[in-house]
């Protein structure tokens, strides 16, 4: 007896389901976050004397980081992150129509959620499967996590380039100032490095920073 077209569907649907869902890494460890941080060494006076690190990074609640900087973030990130349950459906086509418009990748459409998800618990591979394990994942995160939670994982994990990881490095490393004193334009520089660190690296290419 042959199956019908909705049959066939469903049976190869739940074949790529299960192909998805069966070696998926548990989101339950980003509950107990504890990444690489720098360690600092004082002196008996209480001056610093140096630091050693693996990844130079400083743990930094999201509550100390000023609005304008979490917004700048937003901004140049993932506007919608607090609107939005983990993937972004609106992002995804204004992603594509862009990409075919210029005939090249010039917009993404990932989500800080999902970005959160890529960095800390998949391979940086760019494939159509991990995209998929990555959208899946980011939906269990957001059922798992506030949105300042998520956030505050982005925001202490994020790498920057230069050796620094996270926003209080960032900070430290480029402008020699705590989150809490950094103005508009520093955040919205900052902001941006995570897209290629590299290439927008102000001292190296300042134009492109720019």
């Amino acid at each position: 007896r042959r199956r019908s077209p909705r049959a066939t569907i469903g049976i190869v649907g739940f074949a790529v389901w299960r192909e998805l869902t069966q070696d998926l890494p548990s989101v339950t460890e980003l509950l107990d976050y504890r990444p690489p941080t720098a360690t600092r060494v004082y002196a008996a006076d209480g001056t610093p004397v140096g630091e050693f690190y693996v990844e130079r990074r400083y743990l930094i609640p999201i509550d100390q980081i000023p609005a304008h900087v979490r917004r700048a973030f937003l901004a140049a990130e993932d506007a919608d992150f607090y609107r939005h349950a983990g993937i972004d459906p609106a992002g995804i086509v204004r992603a594509v129509v862009a990409n075919l418009r210029r005939g090249e990748i010039v917009q993404g459409a990932s989500t800080i959620t999902q970005q959160v998800v890529k960095h800390l618990l998949l391979s940086p591979e760019r494939t159509f499967e991990r995209k998929a394990k990555e959208m899946l994942l980011a939906l269990e995160l957001e059922s798992k996590l506030s949105k300042d939670e998520i956030f505050y994982l982005y925001l202490n994990h994020i790498y920057f380039g230069s050796g620094t990881y996270g926003i209080s490095a960032a900070a430290r490393g480029f402008f020699d100032a705590d989150p809490s004193a950094l103005s508009l334009a520093q955040a919205a520089l900052l902001a941006g490095l995570p897209q290629a660190p590299s290439r927008y690296d102000p001292r190296r290419h300042p134009r492109e920073a720019l």
